[in-house]
């Protein structure tokens, strides 16, 4: 099974990769998780990553996909795996074509902006676990402190509101056109692509998304 999991920051992804994942035993490859794996080196390359991340801009294309390329040939790869908010645009949807690297659904989460910022701008982080709480939904026993260890919490640079706005915008700009370009690409196979609502309950957008594999 070869899933691209599509949807703005924010909108639930991680928690249904997970569950997809899980159901097919395959891999979830998130560019965001090794982008940050690579800013936590602090090699050369990692400061302007993490000053690019930390504005909410997107990382250069080229990079974006020489990480893809290496990730690929890993052998938990061979019997599929799930892209999570890759491919951005078109151009990183060909590469993947001219690699011969084809997928059997996307599936776009769709959540309202407003909501993204709430959700995005209240969460906070325990950096040395990476446990994550949020101001409304998941508050702390101890407003901004660790319910284990006391520490302080931390709000992440790229969920301060304003990079926010900025990650909805470039992400919208460059997702409609990708979306397009998938439906064309298709043609008469339109059922690999789905819409699913991401302000339903999780385990309600799980069941849907597992019913759609099932079908």
């Amino acid at each position: 099974m070869r899933v691209i999991l599509l949807g703005p920051p924010g909108a639930g992804k991680g928690t249904q990769a997970h569950f997809i994942c899980e159901h097919f035993s395959i891999p979830k490859i998130s560019t965001g998780d090794i982008l940050r794996q690579e800013i936590a080196t602090g090699s050369k390359r990692a400061e302007k990553l993490k000053k690019i991340m930390d504005n909410g801009d997107l990382v250069e294309d080229k990079i974006i996909i020489e990480i893809v390329k290496d990730r690929l040939k890993q052998d938990d790869c061979k019997q599929g795996f799930l892209f999570d908010g890759f491919p951005r645009n078109i151009e990183q949807a060909k590469n993947l074509v001219d690699q011969g690297i084809n997928v059997d659904f996307i599936i776009d989460i769709l959540v309202d902006d407003i909501e993204i910022i709430k959700r995005l701008s209240g969460r906070r982080i325990h950096l040395d676990s990476g446990r994550t709480y949020h101001i409304d939904y998941n508050p702390p026993q101890i407003e901004g402190r660790d319910d284990l260890t006391g520490d302080e919490l931390v709000q992440r640079d790229d969920d301060q509101e304003q990079a926010i706005r900025n990650r909805l915008q470039i992400y919208h700009k460059s997702t409609q056109p990708l979306l397009d370009w998938y439906q064309d690409f298709f043609e008469n196979n339109s059922n690999k692509l789905i819409k699913i609502n991401g302000m339903q309950p999780v385990e309600e957008i799980k069941a849907q998304i597992l019913s759609i594999f099932a079908s």
